[in-house]
């Protein structure tokens, strides 16, 4: 189950390491285009809305709750999901691409 050493102290079973499948989940992200981690991303925005939205809605704090954590952990889900197919690069460009659109409006 658990390795002694504390360099593999992620969970094994059967030959399937924790460790493993979130590197080949990872991997696979990284591996689609700019453009659906751009869309990814922009799923973020309204499950953070929905998130805090339904705060006004006439229901128990119980329901509340739960449709927080459910629609903010879906929120947070899409966007790092999305900041991993973009990558490194692909998040420079998004910024470039704001910091373009600033500095045309200001001119």
């Amino acid at each position: 189950m658990f390795k002694d050493n504390a360099k593999y102290s992620y969970f094994c079973e059967g030959g399937l390491c924790m460790k493993g499948f979130f590197l080949k989940i990872k991997n696979w992200l990284q591996g689609l285009s700019f453009r659906t981690g751009l869309i990814v991303l922009l799923l973020c925005v309204p499950f953070y809305i929905m998130s805090f939205a339904q705060m006004a809605l006439p229901i128990s704090a119980k329901t509340k709750g739960v449709l927080w954590v459910v629609l903010f952990g879906l929120a947070k889900t899409f966007q790092w999901g999305g900041i991993t197919i973009l990558g490194v690069e692909g998040v420079k460009r998004v910024k470039a691409y704001f910091r373009k659109k600033k500095d045309n409006n200001v001119e």
